[in-house]
């Protein structure tokens, strides 16, 4: 018997396709979330998150959901970041804005 007669075989065009495929497919599914809101996202990713977890769906549909879900993440963390710096902008303006303040005050004794 010839042991690589049992032996399965990729067929060509899906030995490569995953790694090859999954740049475009992360900037496709970039695209398609962001103009979503923060809010938006975060709540698409709890549902993707949910169906996930309830393991109903095929590998492609859990697949599809991952990769989706990872372009949610990624548009909530961007907003997150963009809260942060204006948090931060306005963190420096106050403390700028204090240090004014104490030297005016100092300059009127």
């Amino acid at each position: 018997m010839n042991h690589n007669d049992s032996t399965p075989t990729a067929s060509p065009n899906t030995a490569d396709t995953p790694a090859k495929d999954t740049e475009a497919s992360a900037a496709a599914m970039d695209a398609r979330v962001a103009d979503l809101s923060y809010e938006d996202a975060r709540a698409r990713l709890v549902e993707i998150v949910t169906e996930l977890e309830q393991g109903s769906l095929s590998l492609e549909e859990s697949l599809n959901r991952w990769e989706l879900g990872e372009a949610l993440a990624r548009r909530c963390q961007e907003w997150l970041d963009a809260a942060r710096e204006r948090v931060s902008a306005a963190q420096t303006l106050t403390d700028r804005a204090r240090a004014d303040g104490a030297a005016t005050e100092v300059e009127d004794i």
